[in-house]
């Protein structure tokens, strides 16, 4: 089977403003047809990034090929790309059908094309029923739609989103991010979202690029991110981790109080040398078996009742912060436990990720 092909290749890419660099020599490879996510914290250059792809910012170093050919500074309206915004920018006066078809009478399209072009559009984001109705008339999440499909009636080689669902509540944001996922691959369009919201990107992205400071930190699939994070930033960034500081040894990390976390230890780190070992709070189990590798004892001190799981927040000796332990609800009904119990904790020392502190 051959490789997925590239389609959009980032070189080297640099964008300063005045003094502050937003983006620093960033290199990626965006592939045809693929959903690829741009995530970090907020000032982390990720929407500078989505703007030079879209046309609005020009790069002061590298290039941006798409097709193979050097886009950086070509105009947005000489680009195969489409940006949809956070805020849809809908017509308020216009109709559904009206809105999404004003891209194609601006480009003077024929009627009959235009008509078939729409239809098909409508059809394949579920929006026909809501044809003549005004925006003021849609919920939030058939406005995300509308915008959606305006963008992809043109039939851009790439489209571009911007928080698409930031202005949505969490009950239709989750919804959305399937309905996102399914219309990409209908469609077959390469999808390149922005978003600060990592399980939003751990659930759409194909893969997923964290940014820190303008530079790039980490590129792969939200599986392999979330498994093995190339460093500290990003295993505290995705997900929710627990982190024991102390030294290096050959086979784990001696935490201040002297208990041995054991783990596999990274090449760069010499024994001896300040590291953190970490482990992800629903690979933690109460009350382990005796051959568990890793067992603490620790106080809980509160408990957060999620309905599929129950949230554990526990003391031990190991780190001044508390110790976050996801138990299944199944599992705290048929062992319950309450603020104030004394716990043991295990983990396996495959779950253990170790960094330089």
């Amino acid at each position: 089977m051959s490789a997925p092909r590239t389609l959009l290749a980032i070189d080297k890419v640099s964008k300063n403003f005045g003094r502050v660099t937003a983006v620093d020599g960033i290199s990626l490879d965006i592939r045809e047809n693929e959903f690829f996510a741009l995530l970090g914290p907020s000032g982390c250059g990720k929407t500078t990034l989505l703007r030079m792809l879209a046309g609005f910012e020009t790069p002061n170093h590298g290039r941006i090929l798409l097709d193979g050919r050097d886009i950086a500074k070509t105009p947005p309206n000489k680009r195969p790309v489409n940006l949809m915004f956070q805020s849809y920018a809908l017509f308020p006066h216009m109709s559904v059908r009206a809105n999404v078809s004003y891209g194609l009478e601006m480009e003077r399209l024929p009627a009959n094309e235009i008509r078939s072009r729409v239809d098909a559009i409508l059809a394949t984001t579920e929006l026909i029923p809501f044809a003549d109705r005004k925006p003021e008339q849609l919920s939030g999440g058939q406005k995300q739609r509308v915008a959606l499909a305006r963008a992809l009636v043109k039939r851009p080689r790439l489209l571009l989103l911007d928080e698409p669902l930031g202005a949505l509540d969490k009950k239709l944001r989750g919804a959305m991010q399937l309905e996102l996922k399914r219309l990409q691959h209908e469609v077959g369009i390469t999808f390149v979202i922005v978003t600060h919201d990592q399980e939003e990107s751990l659930v759409m992205a194909d893969r997923m690029a964290v940014l820190r400071d303008g530079k790039l930190l980490q590129c792969d699939t939200p599986h392999a991110v979330y498994e093995r994070p190339a460093d500290r930033f990003v295993a505290d960034f995705i997900g929710v981790m627990n982190f024991v500081p102390g030294k290096a040894t050959a086979d784990g990390v001696i935490a201040a109080d002297g208990t041995r976390i054991a783990g596999t230890v990274p090449a760069i780190l010499s024994p001896g040398a300040a590291a953190v070992a970490s482990v992800r709070p629903e690979r933690i189990r109460l009350f382990p078996s005796p051959e568990t590798a890793n067992r603490i004892a620790g106080t809980v001190e509160a408990l957060a009742y999620h309905g599929l799981d129950l949230q554990l927040h526990v003391r031990t000796a190991l780190s001044p912060k508390l110790f976050l332990v996801r138990v299944t609800a199944d599992a705290a009904d048929r062992r319950p436990v309450s603020s104030g119990d004394a716990v043991e904790l295990g983990w396996d020392a495959a779950d253990v990720r170790i960094f330089a502190d």
